[in-house]
């Protein structure tokens, strides 16, 4: 009976190629897509499901939803590396 291989762990900059969340990844088994959020503090880049977000996975706030979106569209902004 063959063993099912556990998927490899991506990169940082693996993660951000495919768009989707390291820290929702890294910490929960989720792979979910890169969005925008907003939180008291302002914007962020993070990932979300039904319920609700589930990581912030950029280390800025953003002032505006398009300021935000322009950094998840063109890569500037910084990811964070632990929740």
């Amino acid at each position: 009976m063959p063993h099912a291989s556990s998927p490899t762990p991506l990169s940082v900059d693996q993660a951000r190629a495919e768009s989707v969340g390291y820290l929702a990844l890294a910490h929960l088994g989720e792979r979910r897509p890169l969005q925008v959020l907003r939180s008291g503090a302002g914007y962020y880049i993070g990932t979300a499901d039904e319920d609700g977000p589930v990581s912030r996975e950029s280390v800025e706030y953003f002032r505006s939803f398009h300021a935000a979106n322009q950094a998840l569209t063109t890569g500037d902004w910084q990811q964070r590396l632990q929740s």
